[in-house]
């Protein structure tokens, strides 16, 4: 049986974060999804609960995904923080590379949630 993890999603779009929280839980119902609307909301955030995975938009209005990032990266060395977006420029993958974080192009699909809950293990 899979240990609950907590896990953050950050978009500014409601529909993506409710999509996103959709498909986690539909492949791990135990796990516990948080949201945040902006990059400043994330850090926040993670100043009360330590998330297993984090997922962020690279566009948002304010700090944007790849600082925030960077922030959370120093904050939860632990978590494992991919990348969303629509935007596959290789400056973008990049510097995902550079951070060792992941990189989920959007739309967002139950696929590819599915996908990275695997690849991150059960435990």
């Amino acid at each position: 049986m899979s240990q609950s993890k907590t896990v953050l999603v950050v978009d500014d779009s409601r529909v993506s974060r409710l999509m996103a929280r959709q498909f986690i839980l539909s492949a791990r119902p135990d796990w516990s999804v948080e949201d945040a609307a902006t990059g400043e909301e994330a850090l926040a955030k993670v100043k009360s609960i330590c998330p297993a995975l984090i997922l962020i938009d690279v566009n948002m209005p304010g700090i944007g995904g790849i600082a925030a990032a960077e922030q959370l990266r120093s904050i939860c060395p632990d978590a494992h923080i991919s990348l969303v977006t629509a935007n596959v420029q290789n400056a973008t993958r990049n510097r995902a590379n550079e951070l060792g974080i992941g990189f989920m192009e959007k739309p967002i699909t139950e696929a590819r949630i599915h996908a990275l809950i695997g690849a991150l293990g059960t435990d």
